[in-house]
Parts: structure tokens; C-alpha cells; sequence
């Protein structure tokens, strides 16, 4: 029972189409048209729809944007329905919108559910809901890559399981490698650091400084180097203040605000406002008797010591070499000191971390090719079904005598292999396995690598084949396909169709194609016109019925859809389709 299904696509400025509605089928849509119709825009709208790369030179010429909009009933239980509720999307009654919009400028936005989104997230979508095939993934098909992935698909769990713990050593060995790697190609740069850590903290350990040390003694230095200068001022302020003994009609400050109390003390009584200023008057007398006291003890106190002096001096000469080397200041050189000790610590640990990761590198190393060698054992028993899968659907393809095989081999190396089979062998990310997809296309023919022995037509077929054995192993909703009946024609493209027909039993299919035996298999039939000035419109996007599609597959067939004797084939063709299915 297939779950989803892609119902309708609006697509608006567009390449060639202005403004278009594509309505699809549960089972087999094929779409038609003249060449530059615009059939490809199909293609390219759903491949934008799902996370496709975008560029604006897509964007119809003088349009500000180009959109496309799609239409998905989708099972609410399903990892692409579960997924969009996450990113916040809405279903309504099991029905899922997507949308895309291209401006000219080439900016992209995505919208799912009506939440905007980002792009990346229709690409997960995409995982799971539909598989594109064009003339790209053909090519794609001949690079050895994605045939390993393709096998690796094919083989699910049985590569899968081994493949991830296996890529999580590999990432392990690599950081690890480097981090050796590192640790013995600069072993002299880190001697050189160890050696100057070193004199660094003896340096600071031999001056002991003191944290703020430095600002004691700069400020310690200013009071020596000034102390005459000092006594002299608090001298003649406390004389100021308090008087002079030896100058009995000298004036001060204390005698002058003694006398001012008295004055206002007297007559205090009769106004209260003049009793507070008298006792703010007598505090200023207090104050200025404090001040006086200390002015008297500080000049007693102060000692222009010169010997002092100079013992802070060479203090702070002794610091000043540490500041200028080490920090700003003391603070700063007590924090190199600490982080300096943590470093060196580090530093003289190197011998041992060393010992440490060879260790742990030896360990990785025998684990990968343990893996490695389940890998290639996974891969090889799926290889054989899968090869065997594929070489039946050839058959039903026209391909009757032509074999598929896989050939996985790895290649020996003296330098950073790993042991596999008691051999040392080059390995990456995914293994150490190198796969390549062959074909023998008839009986005595060598198995040849497939982008060198088959043809455009043996392609194709060989692309819908590993489709088809995938649909029942690992199946996809909704399956696109590109002209991938490119190259084939007479009988082979009449299987094509029949197969194509058959896989729309457990899913979604949509066709591009240019050949009437294809398209007389399909449940639904769409042409895609242009109008008089070369766009699609709306209306440009018709579903062919009845007599209509019996004109449309003459069209096909002879180029002219009056033709008697080409109406009299597509009819033939359309009732041994039914008759095929």
C-alpha cells in the first residue's frame, strides 16, 4: 500500500512555463510533449520542490520569482510526517504542502506545512518520500562511488551495522594519527618551548614576587624619593592650623574658629537657628585639632631614608624585568606562571601520551581490518543477489543474455594499510573495498565495467533495473524518471513501459519520455503544450483521454496525429498495454 503520493504540482515562472498545474495519479503518470515543450521543467520543479540546488537563471525572464508548489497526502506516522511536525508544520486530513520560491537575485526560501523552513530540511523530506532519475544519475551510475553505495543500499543491515562502527574507528584513527603525527614531527619546536617554560618560571620563582607587590612599591618609591618636600608641606600646614609655640602672636586657624565659637556659644539661647550653626562651629574645631594632630604625626613618621630608597629601586628594577618579559604586570606575571607550570607539565607528558596513542593506533588499525573484512564479506554475499536481482530484471528488459556482477577487490599497499586477509591494503571512510558494477551484455562477451562496455540503451535499462530490485528491498514512495528510456527503442522500450508498469503497483511512478510504447503503459497520460509565444501556460498541461491520447501517441509514433495507420498503431499499443500489464 503506498503511503504517499505526490497529488499536484503548481509551478509559476518557471523556464518556459508561465504558469502550470501538473496533476499526477497514485500509479503510472507519463509526460509528453513536443521536444522544448518544457518536459524537463517537470523534472526540475520537483527536483527543486525537494531540496534541489536553485539557479536563478531558472527564473523566467522578467519575472521577480519563480515558485513551485507541491500537494502530498502523506501517512502521519511516517519519519517524513513525524520530521515536518518537528520543523512545526501542519497536516490537514493527511495532506502536506511544500513550497519553494526562487527570486531572480537567486535567493531560495522553503515553506512546509505553511512554516518556513530551511532548504536543507526538504532534502530530508526528499529521503523519504521520492527517488529522481535523470540523464545526471545515469552518469552518475558509471562512477565506482556510487555503485558502492548502491550495493551497500541494496545490502541494508548486513552492511550497515558493521559500516558504522566502522567509520566511527576510522574517525578515531584519523584524530589520532594526527594528533602523533603532531606530537613526533615537532618534538624539537616543543624542546625549544620546554626549555624556555623553564627559565621562565625559575626566573619568577627566584624573584618570589607578591601579587600587587609592584604598586606597593611605586607607591612607596614616590614618598621616599619626595619626603623632604613632604615634611616641609605638613609643617607649615600644621602651623597654619594649630600655630606656632615660637610665635605667640602668630595667627591660626584653631584660634581663629575657638574665637568664632565663643561668640556665637554666648547668645546661643535665644535663637535656635544660630544654636546649630554654633555647634557646627565646634565641630570644625574638632575637625580642624584632628587634622592638625595627624599632620604633627605624619611629619614625625615620614623618613627620607636614602638607603630605603634605593633597596625599593633595585626591588622594582628586579620586577620591571619580570613585567617587561611576562605580563603587564605582577598579576599578569603570576597567571604566565601558573598557566606556564600547566604547559611544561604538558610538555614533559609528551613521551608518554605518545606511548599512549601508538598504542591506541595499533589497536585502531587491527579493529579497522577486522571490519574491513566484515565489510567485504557483507558486501560480497549481497553482491551475489544483487547481481542476480538485477540480471533477472534485465531479462524482462530485452536484455536476455546480459550478466551483471560485481567486482570487489582491494588494493595492496607498503605504506599506512591496514592487515585485511593477512594483506596490506589502502582503506577510507567507507572501507577498503573497491566495488565496480559490470556487464557482460551477451554470451561470451567479457564483463566489462559499465561506463566502458554498455551503450546508452543498456544503461537505461540497467539504471531501471537497479531501481526495480531496489523498489523491493528498500522501496520508495515516488519514483521520477527522466527520459530513462533514453537510447531504447522497438521491443526493449515496450518492457521498459511493462516494467515501469509493474513497479507503479507498490508506487508512485512519473515518466518523462519521448517514446510511445512507454507512455501507452500509463495510467495517466499528461502533454505538455506551449503556447503561441513559446510559454506553458495554465492551460498548457492537459491530461490525455480517449481519442485525445490516441492523437497524442500518433503524434509519437509518426509525427502526424491524423495519420490513419499511426492511429491504428498507438491504438494497438494502448490495448496491448492493458493486455500486458
Amino acid at each position: 500500500m503506498v503511503f504517499h503520493v505526490l497529488e499536484e504540482m503548481r509551478i509559476r515562472a518557471l523556464g518556459v512555463i508561465d504558469d502550470a498545474v501538473v496533476e499526477l495519479s497514485p500509479g503510472f503518470t507519463a509526460v509528453t510533449g513536443e521536444t522544448g515543450a518544457g518536459k524537463t521543467m517537470v523534472v526540475t520543479s520537483l527536483g527543486l520542490l525537494l531540496g534541489g540546488r536553485a539557479d536563478a537563471a531558472l527564473v523566467r525572464i522578467g519575472a521577480k520569482a519563480a515558485v513551485v508548489e507541491g500537494r502530498l497526502t502523506v501517512d502521519a506516522r511516517s519519519a517524513a510526517a513525524v520530521r515536518a511536525e518537528e520543523a512545526g508544520a501542519e497536516l490537514e486530513d493527511g495532506v502536506l504542502l511544500i513550497s519553494r520560491t526562487l527570486s531572480a537575485e537567486g535567493r531560495s526560501r522553503a515553506h512546509v506545512g505553511g512554516r518556513s523552513v530551511p532548504v536543507g530540511l526538504l532534502g530530508e523530506l526528499a529521503d523519504d518520500l521520492v527517488a529522481v532519475h535523470g540523464q545526471t544519475d545515469q552518469q552518475g551510475l558509471l562512477r565506482p562511488a556510487r555503485q558502492r553505495q548502491a550495493l551497500d543500499r541494496y545490502a541494508g543491515a548486513a552492511v550497515a551495522g558493521p559500516l558504522e562502527k566502522y567509520a566511527g574507528a576510522y574517525r578515531r584513527l584519523r584524530a589520532v594519527s594526527a594528533e602523533l603525527e603532531e606530537l613526533t614531527t615537532r618534538a624539537r619546536e616543543r624542546a625549544q618551548e620546554a626549555d624556555l617554560l623553564r627559565f621562565g618560571l625559575e626566573e619568577v620563582a627566584a624573584a618570589e614576587p607578591r601579587p600587587g607587590e609592584d604598586e606597593e612599591l611605586a607607591a612607596e618609591a614616590e614618598r621616599l624619593g619626595h619626603a623632604e618636600a613632604l615634611a616641609s608641606a605638613a609643617a607649615v600646614a600644621h602651623t597654619a592650623l594649630a600655630g606656632n609655640p615660637e610665635d605667640p602672636e602668630g595667627v591660626d586657624a584653631a584660634t581663629l574658629v575657638a574665637g568664632a565659637h565663643r561668640a556665637v556659644e554666648a547668645v546661643r539661647s535665644h535663637d535656635p537657628a544660630l544654636a546649630g550653626l554654633a555647634d557646627r562651629i565646634g565641630e570644625v574645631g574638632i575637625l580642624l585639632s584632628d587634622v592638625a594632630g595627624d599632620l604633627a604625626g605624619y611629619a614625625d613618621n615620614l623618613d627620607a631614608d636614602p638607603i630605603r630608597l634605593a633597596g625599593v629601586e633595585e626591588r622594582r628594577a628586579a620586577l620591571t624585568q619580570l613585567t617587561r618579559k611576562y605580563g603587564e604586570t605582577i598579576a599578569d606575571v603570576l597567571i604566565w606562571a601558573e598557566q606556564g607550570a600547566a604547559r611544561l607539565a604538558e610538555l614533559d607528558g609528551d613521551d608518554d601520551r605518545i606511548g599512549e596513542l601508538t598504542a591506541e593506533r595499533d589497536a585502531l588499525r587491527t579493529e579497522l581490518g577486522e571490519l574491513a573484512q566484515a565489510l567485504t564479506d557483507a558486501r560480497t554475499e549481497a553482491a551475489g543477489r544483487f547481481a542476480e536481482a538485477v540480471t533477472a530484471e534485465l531479462a524482462s528488459l530485452v536484455m536476455p543474455h546480459a550478466r551483471v556482477t560485481f567486482a570487489i577487490r582491494q588494493t595492496e599497499t607498503e605504506e599506512d594499510g591496514i592487515e585485511v586477509g593477512g594483506r596490506p591494503v589502502v582503506f577510507g571512510p567507507h572501507g577498503a573495498d573497491e566495488v565496480e558494477l559490470l556487464l557482460a551484455p551477451h554470451p561470451g562477451a567479457p564483463p566489462r565495467p559499465i561506463a566502458k562496455g554498455a551503450s546508452g540503451g543498456e544503461l537505461s535499462r540497467v539504471m531501471l533495473a537497479v531501481e526495480v530490485v531496489f523498489a523491493g528491498s528498500d522501496p520508495v514512495p515516488t519514483y521520477l524518471f527522466d527520459e530513462v528510456d533514453a537510447g531504447v527503442g522497438g521491443k526493449a522500450a515496450v518492457e521498459v513501459g511493462r516494467r515501469l508498469a509493474r513497479l507503479a503497483r507498490s508506487a508512485q511512478v512519473v515518466v518523462v519520455t519521448h517514446l510511445p510504447q512507454v507512455a501507452a503503459f500509463a495510467d495517466r497520460h499528461l502533454v505538455v503544450e506551449k503556447t503561441n509565444d513559446g510559454s506553458v501556460t495554465r492551460s498548457g498541461v492537459k491530461a490525455m483521454e480517449g481519442e485525445d491520447r490516441v492523437r497524442e501517441l500518433s503524434r509519437m509514433l509518426a509525427g502526424q496525429e491524423d495519420s490513419e495507420l499511426a492511429r491504428a498503431h498507438a491504438e494497438e499499443l494502448l490495448e496491448a498495454a492493458r493486455a500486458g500489464r
